[in-house]
């Protein structure tokens, strides 16, 4: 897979691209991260890509010039992945489903905004479209295009040590992720839960799998909701490990 990255920051997102999990992908072949600097495509002395907002206004907006100049020398000189998106608070909300989705393409590239934003004729005629890593408000859009990068990137066939990794942490079947312990068995009086020592492979996929849906209800409803709710099999499953309405009602907030 391969990776624009367009900022006014480019040794921010080589730096970390290079380390841990994403820069052992890309030691591997399955991953390819190519930052580019907007101001490449300035055409002044002082390398300018922003300029002040038409009607007034705080801050300033990026250029249509530059970016678009930046973004078509690149499209035509090397293998730049298309879609392009637009890192924005206005985009879709990136979820673990759209990291799956983008980790299924040959590549795709990313523009990251900064100062108030971009000029619109950037948004509608060079990008394809626009994504959100939540409602925040950040200085630009590098750690959005990195956290968008790991999350792809991690999905990688090769980029984990494990494969089973990605398929039981949270989100990756609409569930929170179960609690995870390890050495020492006990620690300041505090035990690992007996299932988990027993060897019994059955038994320990039934407690998480309960633990998951529990931590679910308990933090994240919307989670349970967006998926059509429980199902009758999960249901008896959160029964049989003690899991009751009740609790689920003694652990919502109280409004005064």
């Amino acid at each position: 897979m391969r990776i624009d990255v367009f900022t006014l920051f480019p040794e921010i997102v080589t730096t970390y691209t290079q380390a841990s999990v994403l820069g052992r992908a890309q030691q591997a072949g399955a991953l390819s991260v190519h930052a580019h600097d907007l101001r490449d495509g300035a055409t002044d002395a002082r390398r300018t890509v922003d300029d002040a907002p038409f009607g007034g206004g705080a801050g300033m907006v990026l250029m249509p010039e530059p970016v678009f100049a930046a973004v078509e020398h690149v499209e035509a000189t090397e293998p730049m992945q298309r879609p392009l998106f637009f890192l924005s608070p206005t985009g879709r909300t990136f979820t673990q489903q759209v990291a799956t989705e983008l980790a299924c393409l040959p590549g795709f590239s990313l523009l990251c905004g900064r100062y108030e934003g971009a000029d619109q004729r950037i948004i509608d005629e060079l990008c394809d479209g626009e994504i959100s890593v939540g409602d925040v408000v950040l200085a630009g859009g590098e750690l959005a295009a990195l956290v968008v990068i790991e999350a792809v990137g991690r999905l990688l066939p090769g980029a984990l040590g494990n494969a089973q990794s990605t398929a039981d942490e949270s989100f990756s079947d609409g569930l929170l992720e179960y609690p995870q312990y390890t050495r020492p068995a006990e620690f300041r009086g505090l035990e690992v839960p007996a299932v988990l020592r027993s060897g019994n492979h059955g038994d320990v996929e039934r407690w998480r799998r309960a633990q998951s849906l529990e931590r679910t209800l308990l933090r994240r409803p919307d989670l349970v909701d967006r998926r059509g709710g429980l199902t009758s099999e999960e249901v008896r499953l959160l029964e049989d490990h003690g899991f009751t309405s009740e609790t689920r009602d003694e652990a919502s907030p109280k409004s005064d």
